[in-house]
Parts: C-alpha cells; structure tokens; sequence
C-alpha cells in the first residue's frame, strides 16, 4: 500500500494493552515519524483513573483536534482562572465525537469506560509544556490531589 496504514482493530487493541500496561494509564501510539514532524497525528489510548492536568498549549499554531474512535471520554474546557466553560462526553455513537480546542485554551480528557482511545492531530514539532501552558489552580501530574481532581471534574461531566 505504498507505506500506509490501516489503523485497524489490532492496531486499536494493541493500543489500548499498552495504556492498561502504563503506570500513566495512558499511551500515544504516533503515526507521524518523529517529534519534529510538522504535524502531528497520534492514537491517544487512555484507561479511568489516568490524570491529563490540566493545559494549554500558547503557540499560535497549536490549536488541537480530538476525535473518539472507541470508548467514551470527559472533555473539560476552563477560564483562565480554572472555572470550568465548557465540558461534553464525547463517544463514537453519540452526537458529540469529538472537539477543536482552540490554541490558549486550558483544558483536560478523561477516560470514562476502559479501552477508551481517540485520535488527536496537532501542528509540531514536539515541545515539553512551559510553565505558562500548566494549569497554576489544578494539581499536576503525580502531585496530591490528582485523583480528586480528576472525580470532581468526572462528577461535574457526568453528573
């Protein structure tokens, strides 16, 4: 086929094994060639429990697109000062698949059943969030507190 490839059910399974196998309970499986890609295109498995702090990415070309192939996820969208704007349970079957998060703006995923992944595609290369794209009012990763977060916002989401 000329290099390309077909994201299939193995290729989703194999996903999903590798986020349950993570201490994170989450794991990329990229389909771009390397971190200074010009344009990232990933698999983003995720189980419940793993914690995205809260984020945002401030380069202008950064703007973020998600797209829920298997499983159900929380999206949460906030302020700049950490009220929460905007929030949805995305899922293949649903009338809500997937959200465009515009670059500056704080937000979080969360996994709402096992075996959840989504498809994101973002511009690159690959930068390591600065200080200034780190919620500085929600724990971050490994922080105490994470957990609870993570519920409140579930709670909030699913009612």
């Amino acid at each position: 086929m000329n290099g390309a490839r077909i994201i299939d059910r193995t290729m989703l399974d194999a996903a999903s094994q590798a986020a349950r196998e993570s201490p994170r309970g989450r794991r990329n499986r990229n389909l771009h060639a390397e971190n200074e890609a010009p344009c990232h295109r990933l698999l983003n498995a995720i189980e419940p429990g793993s914690y995205v702090a809260p984020h945002r990415h401030l380069d202008p070309t950064k703007d973020e697109s998600i797209v829920v192939l298997r499983g159900r996820l929380g999206c949460v969208v906030f302020d700049d000062a950490g009220a929460i704007v905007e929030s949805c349970v995305l899922a293949p079957a649903s009338d809500r698949v997937g959200i465009d998060i515009p670059h500056g703006t704080f937000h979080t995923v969360f996994a709402l059943e096992p075996g959840t992944i989504f498809f994101e595609a973002k511009a690159g290369p690959y930068q390591a969030l600065s200080e200034a794209e780190c919620a500085p009012w929600a724990p971050r990763e490994n922080q105490p507190g994470c957990a609870e977060f993570r519920a409140m916002l579930q709670r909030k989401v699913c009612g």
